[in-house]
């Protein structure tokens, strides 16, 4: 495990310094489908450094990542990579954006890094072993007043025509009176979860890379992750409700209440 945590940091903090060097500076910009779905050079690069990283120590680990896609090996280790989450606001100048890279072993969560270097944050969680903000303990918050709640969400490009558009299920929150925000990056508000910064997140139609590190970082922290049937969580699930645990229940009930409808 020594060794996997070693490999886990190096990646994290190199692809860091990837990024920030590039912030703010210049780079091409290209769009992934959709006119907001960006990708950047600075995207494969880090991406590319965090791989070689990883190839060099563990050559036999499967890889998923987001810009390459799945490098499969006959390996029960598999490493789950975002090389930016955030990438809208990196190429906009947005200092809410970061690295997640997480380690699976055959279908448990390991280890997770989710690192900001813009805002010197990195967070890191061991599965038994709790979970740190630049080296200090952290947990979710203790808040069970629902109505004093500070939320985060995000709204994806698509989402599954089972529910309904995600602005509607904002609205019933807002409706509430409650606090939302949106970073504009899973991973990062996933972390403000686990630190006690939001008390709950939602979000439609993510990808394995965008929660895998924050989902057991939440988890180490002992907060409480599920999907939107409130059934155990998959970093392959594509809805995710992260909370305290306190408000879990009350949040899954609007989710429910405006998705059921």
């Amino acid at each position: 495990m020594a060794e996997l945590k070693e490999v886990l940091m190096e990646a994290t903090l190199e692809a860091g310094k990837i990024i920030q060097h590039y912030f703010q500076g210049t780079f091409t910009v290209d769009n992934k489908g959709s006119v907001n779905n960006l990708v950047t050079e600075v995207d494969k690069h880090s991406e590319t450094k965090i791989i070689d990283i990883i190839k060099k120590h563990f050559p036999e680990h499967s890889i998923i990542s987001e810009e390459v896609g799945e490098l499969m090996q006959d390996s029960d280790y598999q490493w789950i990579i975002d090389p930016i989450d955030g990438t809208v606001n990196f190429a906009h100048g947005i200092p809410l954006c970061c690295v997640s890279i997480g380690l699976r072993y055959k279908d448990e969560l390991l280890l997770g890094t989710v690192y900001n270097p813009m805002m010197n944050e990195l967070f890191f969680a061991e599965k038994g072993k709790g979970a740190t903000l630049n080296d200090k303990p952290i947990s979710v918050s203790k808040k069970t007043d629902f109505k004093k709640a500070c939320l985060v969400t995000g709204f994806p490009y698509k989402w599954p025509k089972k529910y309904e558009h995600p602005i509607k299920v904002f609205e019933r929150f807002i409706m509430e009176g409650l606090p939302v925000r949106r970073l504009g990056s899973a991973a990062i508000d996933l972390c403000w979860v686990a630190c006690g910064r939001f008390d709950g997140f939602w979000e439609y139609n993510l990808n394995s890379w965008d929660v895998a590190a924050g989902y057991l970082i939440v988890q180490e922290a002992g907060g409480i992750i599920t999907n939107f049937d409130g059934q155990p969580y998959s970093v392959f699930d594509k809805e995710t409700l992260a909370t305290n645990g306190l408000i879990h229940e009350e949040m899954l009930n609007l989710i429910q209440n405006k998705t059921n409808e």
